[in-house]
């Protein structure tokens, strides 16, 4: 496979890394064009209407150095060229077109309308692919495209920020701030990366919360607002509802709730949702989100809705950071009911990293084969 492959292929997961949360649905496809030590250019999928990494790549490197220099080159992509005509042209045509001779590709794209057929256009047409080039990268930078193809939901990440006794605010409310700068300046990078953040109505109540990505005192982005409100409780007055902090603001809620008309009016964006045991179907909103078009969902609270997505096991992976406090029994706990009996019904996790943040501890745990279970 070579050095020089894997080496493009860091660069193109660099790439694919700066579209993250602006392409849905498309994956953030990333894409190196190189001859030999050159490398001729690189290229990011761009937002939805817009060209895909490939595509981006190889016109910019027939800017620079003309179209006699593609003739013969290599190109690395992070997942697999797609195949048919969308809202952008098949990027396998223009691969052959401009006289690519070597295609390395991280992952094959899960797609049904790809799953391969992009890397048989390719070598029906004489070029080379070696695929698998860092796959296991490649694959987790485009978990939330995977999740959407194979699971029919986005990929979903709990962030919880509590004391050490798993308390997110005192008796009273108050919660700001648990935790200190450089934990938070960690949740606006996750943030900045996701498709969507998701609330549920006690913590917008609560809170009255903006769910903006910043750098500092700038907002660098505004991913979509997903509120949980089954009965339309939080008023349109809410920093979520308004037009004047930008972004878009979308609600699941029961059919004919009260209060719709007001919700419509702020130019939220409703979604019936179906009911199950007297809530709403969390599976069934999470298809719906995907099907709207997200890839990568991050759910910021509180504990009743994070609880009730353990409970289903819709919960992929877990930020926990934990700040050196005790607040006791009296406070709000991070977690709402789970509704265990037994032990070994726990919620399994698979701690990938502890780091310190600060003062604070950042637990990242994926959830293992009992976690991922539905719990009820």
């Amino acid at each position: 496979m070579g050095a020089r492959a894997e080496e493009c292929m860091r660069l193109a997961l660099a790439s694919a890394r700066r579209g993250m949360g602006r392409t849905h649905p498309n994956p953030s496809v990333g894409a190196v064009v190189f001859r030999g030590a050159r490398i001729l250019a690189r290229g990011t999928t761009q937002p939805p209407g817009g060209p895909h990494a490939e595509v981006v790549a190889l016109r910019s490197a027939e800017r620079r150095f003309g179209t006699r220099a593609l003739r013969g080159a290599s190109l690395v992509v992070t997942l697999e060229p797609c195949c048919f005509q969308g809202r952008t042209g098949p990027c396998t045509k223009a691969i052959i077109e401009a006289g690519i001779r070597r295609v390395y590709v991280g992952c094959v794209d899960p797609h049904a309308r790809v799953a391969g057929r992009g890397i048989r256009q390719l070598r029906a047409a004489g070029v080379e692919v070696v695929e698998g080039v860092r796959r296991e990268a490649c694959r987790e930078h485009h978990r939330g495209f995977f999740a959407v193809c194979e699971c029919g939901r986005p990929f979903v990440t709990l962030k919880l920020a509590s004391t050490l006794d798993a308390r997110i605010a005192t008796a009273t409310g108050e919660s700001r701030w648990i935790t200190g700068p450089q934990a938070r300046t960690m949740v606006h990078g996750l943030r900045s990366r996701v498709d969507a953040i998701m609330v549920g109505s006690g913590t917008a109540l609560a809170d009255d919360p903006e769910l903006s990505a910043r750098r500092g005192e700038r907002i660098i982005r505004r991913p979509i607002r997903v509120l949980v409100d089954s009965k339309l409780r939080v008023p349109t007055a809410s920093r979520l509802y308004q037009v004047q902090t930008g972004g878009e603001t979308w609600v699941l809620t029961r059919a004919r709730a009260r209060g719709r008309p007001g919700v419509v009016a702020t130019g939220a964006r409703v979604f019936d949702a179906p009911t199950r045991d007297g809530h709403l179907d969390l599976a069934a909103c999470l298809q719906t989100l995907a099907e709207a078009g997200l890839t990568t969902l991050l759910v910021e609270g509180g504990g009743r809705l994070a609880a009730a997505l353990l409970r289903a096991g819709l919960i992929d992976e877990i930020h926990w950071l934990l700040a050196p406090r005790l607040i006791g029994q009296e406070g709000v706990p991070a977690l709402g009911p789970l509704g265990l009996e037994r032990l070994e019904q726990a919620v399994d996790l698979k701690v990938e990293r502890v780091r310190r943040l600060g003062r604070d501890l950042h637990i990242h745990a994926r959830l293992g084969p009992a976690g991922a279970r539905r719990l009820d």
